[in-house]
C-alpha cells in the first residue's frame, strides 16, 4: 500500500485552499473593473447621446431638441425622420444599456432649447455605483448617492 503513486487528502486540501485564496481576492477586484467599465460605457453613451440631440436639433431646427430619446433611434433598415432620427443606435434609445436606465427630459416647448438626461444604475453596485446626468451643456455630472443630479461634481 505504500507504493501507491497519487496525491494525499491533506495535499489536495491545501491545493482546494489555495484555490479559494487567490479567488476570494481576484472576484471583487473584477466586479469593481467590470463596474468601472460600465460606468465608463455610461459616460460614453451620454455623450453619443447629447451629440445625436444636438445633430437632431440642427436637423430639424422646426423642433429643436427632440421630446424623447426614442426620437434619436430608429430600427434597421431606419429611414430618418423627426420620429425616428437614426441618430444612435435603437438599443441605447430604447434607454438601457450596460446595467443603466437613461432618463431624456425635454422641456416641452417646439422649439425646444433645453433637456436633462440622466444614466441611473439598475442595480446600485452591481451595474454601477454612481448616477450621471447632462443637459444640452454636454457637461456630464456625477452623484455618487444616486439621489439626483442636484449636488453633482463634474466628471473628468
Amino acid at each position: 500500500m505504500r507504493n501507491q503513486k497519487g496525491f494525499s487528502l491533506i495535499e489536495l486540501l491545501l491545493v482546494v485552499a489555495v484555490i479559494l485564496i487567490i479567488s476570494a481576492i481576484a472576484v471583487p477586484s473584477f466586479l469593481r473593473s467590470r463596474m468601472r467599465a460600465h460606468e465608463a460605457n455610461t459616460v460614453a453613451a451620454l455623450r453619443v447621446i447629447v451629440t445625436g440631440a444636438i445633430a437632431y436639433s440642427s436637423a430639424y431646427p422646426n423642433l429643436g431638441y427632440p421630446a424623447q430619446l426614442t426620437n434619436l433611434g430608429g430600427a434597421n433598415p431606419c429611414t430618418p425622420a423627426p420620429s425616428q432620427a437614426c441618430l444612435v443606435d435603437d438599443t441605447l434609445a430604447q434607454g438601457l444599456k450596460d446595467g443603466y436606465t437613461f432618463q431624456f427630459t425635454g422641456d416641452g416647448l417646439t422649439p425646444s432649447y433645453s433637456f436633462t438626461l440622466t444614466a441611473t444604475p439598475q442595480v446600485v453596485g452591481s451595474s454601477g455605483q454612481n448616477m450621471f446626468c447632462t443637459d444640452q451643456t454636454a457637461v456630464v455630472h456625477y452623484d455618487s448617492t444616486g439621489a439626483g443630479c442636484s449636488n453633482v461634481s463634474p466628471t473628468l
